[in-house]
Order: C-alpha cells, then sequence, then structure tokens
C-alpha cells in the first residue's frame, strides 16, 4: 500500500514527534509513504481568508504533485485533509475555477496541472478500511488502558466535503480503539472543537473549550486522550494547564496522536514515538 505523503507543516515543525512515529508505525504495518516533493503549506483556514484564490491554486498544486506521482493523498492532519478535499471538490465541479487555476499555476512556472485523478485521505480511514493492516501485529493489546477518541471538527465537517461518515455519529476511532485491544470510553466532547486557530484571537474562550474537552474526558474515566489531528494534540497538551484552570477543573490526561497510540499497541516504547516531547501529564500513561 503505497500513498503520496502530505506531512503538513505542524509535523515538520513544532509537532516532529508526529512525523517521527507516524514514519515508524507505517513502516510496521506496510504503508509505504512516499513525501510530496517540494509541498506547500495548505493554508490551515486561514489563507483563504487573505486570498481565496491563492489558497486554492496552492492546494492544486499540492494535489497535482501527487497526481503526477501517481499516487493517491494520505495526510495525518484534520485540518489539511479539510483544506486539500475543499480543493479538489472546488475544483472537480466548476471547470472554469479548474481552467483558472491552471492558468496560475502554469504562470508561476509549475510544470503541472490540476487533473482531479489524485483521491485524498486520512490515515485515520486508511487504518479504518484496511483493518487487516494491523492483523496480527498488535503485540501489546492495550487491554489495560480506558480510551477517549477525540475527533475535533475537521476530519467530520462539512459533512460534503469530508464524507467519511456521519459526522454527529463517527466511530471510526472508537473501532481503532478497540482492534488495539484498548476500552473505548464514551465522552461529551468528542466532536467539539479545539479552538487550535482562534487561540490569539480569542483566548479566554479557546482556554475555557480546551479545559471542557479534558475535563469532559477525565470525568468518563479516560487515561488518555487520542486524536487524528496533531494541531488538537498540540492544543490540547500544550494548553491544558491553563484550560484546567480556566475551567476550574483537576483533570490531568495524556494526550496521544494517532499513531503514537497505535505505535504503543505494536509494541514501540515512549521513545520510540517521541511521548517524551509531550507537555502535559506524562507520568500519568502508564503502560505495561
Amino acid at each position: 500500500m503505497k500513498y503520496a505523503f502530505f506531512p503538513g507543516c505542524v509535523l515538520k515543525g513544532a509537532a516532529a514527534e508526529a512525523y517521527t512515529s507516524m514514519q515508524k508505525v507505517c513502516e510496521k504495518i506496510g504503508i509505504e509513504l512516499v513525501e510530496i516533493e517540494n509541498w506547500t503549506c495548505c493554508g490551515a483556514s486561514h489563507a483563504q481568508g487573505v486570498n481565496d484564490l491563492a489558497a486554492l491554486a496552492v492546494n492544486a498544486r499540492n494535489i497535482s504533485i501527487a497526481e503526477h506521482m501517481g499516487l493517491p493523498i494520505m495526510t495525518v492532519c484534520n485540518t489539511c485533509t479539510l483544506q486539500l478535499r475543499t480543493a479538489k471538490h472546488r475544483l472537480d465541479s466548476d471547470e472554469k475555477l479548474k481552467e483558472k487555476v491552471n492558468g496560475i499555476l502554469k504562470e508561476a512556472g509549475h510544470p503541472y496541472q490540476y487533473q482531479g485523478t489524485s483521491e485524498i485521505t486520512h490515515f485515520l480511514w486508511v487504518l479504518d478500511k484496511h483493518s487487516e493492516l494491523l492483523k496480527d501485529k498488535v503485540t501489546r493489546p492495550l487491554s489495560d488502558l480506558k480510551v477517549a477518541g477525540y475527533y475535533g471538527c475537521h476530519i467530520l465537517r462539512p459533512q460534503e466535503i469530508m464524507d467519511y461518515e456521519d459526522g454527529k455519529h463517527p466511530q471510526s476511532l472508537e473501532r481503532l480503539i478497540k482492534t488495539l485491544g484498548a476500552k473505548s470510553v464514551e465522552f461529551s466532547a468528542k466532536r467539539k472543537c479545539c479552538g487550535f486557530h482562534a487561540q490569539l484571537a480569542a483566548e479566554r474562550d479557546v482556554l475555557t473549550v480546551t479545559g471542557q474537552i479534558v475535563d469532559s474526558a477525565d470525568k468518563a474515566q479516560a487515561d488518555v486522550i487520542v486524536t487524528p489531528c496533531p494541531l488538537c494534540q498540540m492544543q490540547l497538551d500544550m494548553y491544558e494547564p491553563e484550560g484546567r484552570e480556566a475551567v476550574h477543573s483537576r483533570a490531568e490526561v495524556p494526550i496521544l496522536h494517532l499513531q503514537q497510540l497505535v505505535g504503543f499497541a505494536l509494541g514501540m516504547s515512549k521513545k520510540d514515538v517521541g511521548f517524551d516531547r509531550h507537555v502535559s501529564a506524562q507520568e500519568k500513561l502508564k503502560l505495561d
């Protein structure tokens, strides 16, 4: 199984542990990742507010490189997935817009035109669709771990763009958690936005949301929260103490990247998956 891998900015910077653990896990389960050469930031839901056409062209460029590679695209970031799928949806449904964007790519000297031939998926969806990837590879079932699967918002909505599962009643994370041998814990905030993109503009409100998410998982007696989005992981992990203070909570819960949880079930150590780079509640994660 082979994919054109779009890592996104966060995996190449602040969440480097998400990148290295992704590489290790995919190698272990037989997914070949070929990083898209000279990829460009997806715009992270902000760029289109400044110049929508430029943001669209940037993502068309990224997709066109994968098309030239003859591969579908896989990401491990909810926001990157949303931006790339939004661009594909708009370009595939509007021939004039597609021609306009291809004109921009040509004028900029980009060697490829956007065609619409590469599908765009997320690591969570790949694991959910292909459970055989983990068959006989789970060497340390996480049977003593109660896991709160936190989706966030961008991997679920808008429904017409993401459209992998019912955005109001998602179950892909729960299925994966059970496949890894852990207990899936239902909690009320699993679809709530983490507030990452508004941290600077509305800090007080965002810290309140952060605190509510962690507190919700703690009240459900979760040992850990796992998320398929590095932006959500960063927000919850980095600002857990301030979020706790904002909602007057005592909750301390480790926040894991999806691939880290998979890595643990595959027998990897905390160091292997970069858990030592986390900020909050490191001592709370107990693994045999």
